[in-house]
Parts: structure tokens; C-alpha cells; sequence
């Protein structure tokens, strides 16, 4: 049996600047932008409320389209794959990066909530340019599911 192996990154976050898009020799768009994500807890010696904030650094390739919206403080939800490459700096010394390749974007609008929500989806370099794939419709629950009364027992916290 072949071993298997995932590589998926979701990110709900806000972009820490203005992406910087640039073209390859051949013409392709690629933007490169950082997604700041929080996350925040309640110490349990303490009992005060800690937050810490992770960066990510992002590429959006053939992302002429979208890449004019993606500006600081823009909320983005980012669905993608790890990548770590190499380079050499400039003392010749091999330097990596790791960065979150992005197969999804959408846009969700600014911290302030301003702007309608935009998709963007990369695509491999043989496809046609056209507008994004529609997302398969999420299967609904019946309508008593939601009825059901949650009580303070229900709460696992």
C-alpha cells in the first residue's frame, strides 16, 4: 500500500501590506503579499488573556486580476500548500524561505469591513483564462437540526 501525505494550509487572515506583483520573463503574474493570523487564549496560572500573531508569507500566481485588491489590512481567506525553496544572498550564503502557495483566494474586504467579498482562484499555466470555478453547493441539513435547543450543558467550556 502506498503511503499517503497531505500539504494544505487554511488561512483566515489580514494582509500585512499591499501586495507586490511582479511578471516572470514569459509574462506570468505572481504577487507576493504576508497574511498576519492571531490567535488568542486565556492563560490558566495567570487567568489574563494572551494573544500572539503569526505572519505568513504568501504567493498568488496569474494573479493580474486580484492583485490591485489586495492592500494592507484587507481581510483574506487562503487556501493553499506549504513550499520551502533555496537561494543564495548575496555573501553566497544558501538561504530558504518557506511560503504558502495559494490555490484559493477570496476576499473578504478591509478590517473595517468595507468591500464585497471577490474569488480569485490560481490556475495552472494550460488553462484558459476565464472567470473562477463556481463552488459545489453545501449539502443542507434538515430543517429540525437547527431547532434543537443547546443548553449551558451542551457547552464543553
Amino acid at each position: 500500500m502506498a503511503s499517503r501525505s497531505v500539504n494544505k494550509v487554511i488561512l483566515l487572515g489580514h494582509l500585512g501590506k499591499d501586495a507586490e506583483t511582479k511578471f516572470t520573463s514569459s509574462g506570468t503574474a505572481v504577487s507576493n503579499f504576508t497574511v498576519a493570523t492571531n490567535r488568542r487564549w486565556k492563560d490558566q496560572q495567570t487567568g489574563e488573556w494572551k494573544e500572539e500573531t503569526d505572519w505568513h508569507r504568501c504567493v498568488l500566481w496569474r494573479s493580474e486580476n486580484v492583485s490591485n485588491y489586495l492592500l494592507k489590512g484587507k481581510q483574506v481567506y487562503i487556501e493553499g500548500r506549504l513550499q520551502t525553496r533555496s537561494y543564495d544572498d548575496k555573501e553566497g550564503q544558501k538561504r530558504y524561505v518557506t511560503e504558502v502557495v495559494c490555490d484559493d483566494l477570496l476576499l473578504l474586504g478591509s478590517s473595517r469591513g468595507e468591500g464585497a467579498p471577490e474569488y480569485a482562484q490560481a490556475q495552472p499555466a494550460s488553462a484558459p483564462r476565464s472567470a473562477p470555478r463556481s463552488q459545489p453547493a453545501a449539502p443542507s441539513a434538515p430543517a429540525e437540526d437547527f431547532n434543537q435547543a443547546i443548553s449551558d450543558d451542551d457547552v464543553p467550556f
